[in-house]
């Protein structure tokens, strides 16, 4: 039976996860028994130990925290002996074994952030703007054995913008997700929700990213190339080579253009404004592409901050006309 108040173990690690045990922990419906987050990691230059963001939140809230690398039956034990109703996840980092997933009598909700089946996998909200979406969102679903392909109770949708990075559209996903998390948990527990199987043939994956994604191919569409910079913000981060050293691209913008120069030829921009949606932004420095021109507006070289690019050019007047890449 179902105490009065919910029973719930969360398990969540970075930012994303703060705003669903926030929610959880302020719910007077919910009661957060236990929070599963990944072991305290290195940090920083001297390589201190740091909580995750969500160990901190719990702390501050007095919640009992665990942190195991992995999940073994131990830990099964540990978290049963709670007497939870229900598990919630909010990228968590763990693999739920199957012997833990049977510990919660009311299953256990992850808060994904896509609207699946679309983008499956750890790296959705990259994979969102990699694809040109329209919208993106969170999507409430139940835990299964296959990755993300459980029954659906629930969506929340968010447009994607023009100048929405993969930073900003998963604080905003992350938001969205913790409020429908919260509206739908009593109701689940309660058993008036059905949840939806998904259309495995609508499916796609979003693998995990790595460092090496990051890499410019010039030849590739400006188009392609913008959303490469906004998905890869702030990681792996999109990245070329300038006089063979990396040079990170942390903001552009796409333009028609119809020259000869090759891919990666940075050309001198016009100094006409970009678009409305980049009031004050100027054309300053183009880099040639395979289709059209990127504009350069944020960039940073090795072992430097990031600057606009009109203080890069005034500190390296000659990166006008420099191949980028070769």
């Amino acid at each position: 039976m179902v105490s009065p108040r919910i029973r719930t173990v969360f398990f969540g690690s970075p930012e994303y996860a703060v705003p669903t045990l926030e929610g959880l922990l302020t719910s007077p419906l919910v009661e957060v028994v236990l929070v599963v987050t990944q072991p305290d990691r290195p940090r920083g230059r001297r390589g201190a130990p740091e909580a995750t963001a969500v160990k901190r939140l719990a702390e501050a809230h007095g919640v009992p925290v665990h942190q195991p690398e992995r999940l073994r039956r131990p830990d099964t034990e540990l978290i049963a002996a709670t007497a939870p109703d229900v598990g919630v996840v909010a990228a968590s980092g763990h693999i739920l074994p199957t012997h833990l997933l049977e510990a919660f009598p009311r299953d256990v909700l992850n808060v994904h952030a896509s609207l699946l089946p679309r983008h499956r996998g750890a790296s959705a909200v990259a994979s969102a703007i990699l694809a040109g979406d329209a919208e993106s969102g969170a999507t409430v679903m139940r835990v299964v054995r296959e990755v993300d392909a459980g029954p659906v109770l629930g969506q929340a949708r968010t447009p994607i913008g023009p100048l929405d990075t993969t930073a900003t559209l998963t604080a905003r996903i992350a938001e969205v997700g913790a409020a429908l998390l919260v509206e739908l948990l009593p109701r689940w527990v309660a058993g008036e929700i059905e949840a939806v199987p998904q259309d495995d043939a609508l499916a796609t994956f979003a693998p995990r990213l790595e460092k090496a994604d990051g890499a410019i191919d010039w030849t590739r569409p400006a188009l392609e190339i913008w959303r490469r910079v906004r998905a890869f913000e702030p990681w792996p981060l999109a990245t070329t080579t300038y006089r063979g050293e990396p040079l990170v691209i942390h903001e552009a913008w796409p333009l028609e253009w119809a020259g000869e120069a090759p891919p990666g030829t940075v050309l001198a921009g016009d100094g006409r404004d970009l678009d409305a949606t980049l009031p004050g932004r100027t054309a300053r420095a183009v880099v040639a592409t395979g289709a059209g021109a990127l504009a350069l507006l944020n960039v940073q070289r090795a072992g430097r901050r990031a600057v606009d690019i009109e203080a890069f050019l005034n500190g390296d007047p000659e990166f006008v006309g420099a191949r980028l890449g070769g």
